[in-house]
């Protein structure tokens, strides 16, 4: 699914994704595979598991720097 992150509040470390679909879901930055500082206004990628967002990817760059990065 894709969206953007629109709220992220640093100290609770949660926020807020509104979907292409109208839907919003809240998450943890725990969540993100590849944080780079400041989360909102990123559009993201991510699949939903029981309408909890998992594996959210930022958008940004090249599909090498958003997806090349992450080691299971």
């Amino acid at each position: 699914m894709h969206g953007q992150i629109v709220k992220f509040h640093e100290r609770l470390g949660f926020g807020v994704i509104h979907a292409d679909n109208g839907e919003r879901f809240r998450f943890s930055k725990s969540q993100v595979k590849n944080p780079n500082g400041k989360l909102v206004g990123y559009t993201v990628d991510f699949l939903v598991d029981t309408r909890s967002p998992r594996d959210i990817f930022l958008m940004q760059g090249t599909p090498w720097t958003a997806f090349g990065g992450v080691h299971g």
